[in-house]
């Protein structure tokens, strides 16, 4: 939907929620290299926070304060930023993309998807909302896989490369604390290392979803499960590690989100998941508490 004439915002704010796996199943390699994936996702309150503030006659960039997090097109905010406006015709308009980072970088929480997700919802709010929900949507696909999913937000059941999305029950009431080792894990390596290997085991999807559908947060946490938690990469020790130490502080499960290096655990109230928390941040660099965020779009 192109807009008749420029159109003037002043700068607009919004939140980039994280992303965690309740599960994590690869299905198969496709023909163009890319993976059929089948995914319980939520969306949780760990969030970075964008300010965008137009610049007329400027370039569309980013500003993070962090030396390895890039500012111009290899980072997901700016391209999404530059595919909206090539939507609504307003190509050429200047802005700058501050993000205050609070997502860990290479975590396996979809940051840069998050960000990305902000940025389009942003945006479509300031130029008065041109662009249809399944509009941003299809936006978000073209530049990353995860954008869409971020976009919508909410508890949901992704297939295809993720992009296929299909909204879940809400889940029961419980909060999560999340904790990451002292590295972050490559994707692409980690889906070669997958290929060459074979997967033993997968999530019970069916299981977790009657999990969902009962509200029974027990049977949900005996069937968390992500498959590259099995590739064989000395790092995945140190995910087992964090693992146990989340479920030796209470947690009802435990798993790894995405490609990691960040584990979370489920616990039943905010009293024991703070009470966790303050416990493992001695262990670890970061670690918090969030709570599960609802549908966005």
């Amino acid at each position: 939907m192109l807009l008749n004439e420029k159109h003037a915002f002043s700068a607009v704010s919004e939140k980039a929620y994280a992303k965690l796996n309740i599960s994590l199943d690869v299905t198969a390699k496709r023909a163009d290299g890319y993976h059929d994936m089948l995914m319980i996702m939520q969306t949780v309150s760990l969030c970075d926070e964008l300010t965008i503030t137009p610049e007329y006659g400027g370039a569309v960039h980013a500003v993070t304060g962090l030396p390895y997090v890039p500012g111009d097109k290899r980072n997901l905010a700016v391209r999404a930023a530059l595919k909206y406006l090539e939507l609504v015709g307003d190509e050429g308009r200047g802005m700058k993309i501050t993000i205050r980072k609070n997502i860990p970088v290479g975590a396996g929480m979809a940051g840069g998807s998050a960000d990305a997700a902000a940025v389009l919802r942003a945006l479509n709010r300031a130029y008065g909302d041109p662009l249809s929900p399944e509009e941003l949507c299809a936006a978000g696909e073209t530049v990353g896989s995860d954008v869409a999913f971020c976009l919508r937000g909410g508890t949901t059941l992704a297939s295809g490369r993720g992009e296929i999305l299909t909204p879940l029950p809400s889940l029961p009431p419980c909060r999560f604390v999340i904790i990451k080792p002292e590295f972050s894990i490559s994707t692409p390596e980690l889906f070669r290392k997958l290929d060459q290997g074979r997967l033993n085991c997968h999530p019970d999807t069916e299981g977790l979803l009657a999990a969902l559908d009962a509200q029974d947060l027990d049977g949900l946490c005996r069937r968390l499960y992500n498959v590259f938690e099995d590739v064989d990469d000395r790092r995945m020790r140190a995910t087992r590690t964090a693992k146990g130490a989340l479920l030796d502080h209470g947690a009802l499960g435990a798993v790894m989100t995405g490609t990691g290096s960040a584990v979370f655990g489920v616990f039943r109230d905010e009293e024991s998941a703070n009470a966790a928390c303050a416990a493992l941040k001695g262990e670890y660099r970061f670690a918090c508490v969030a709570e599960a965020v609802g549908p966005l779009l």
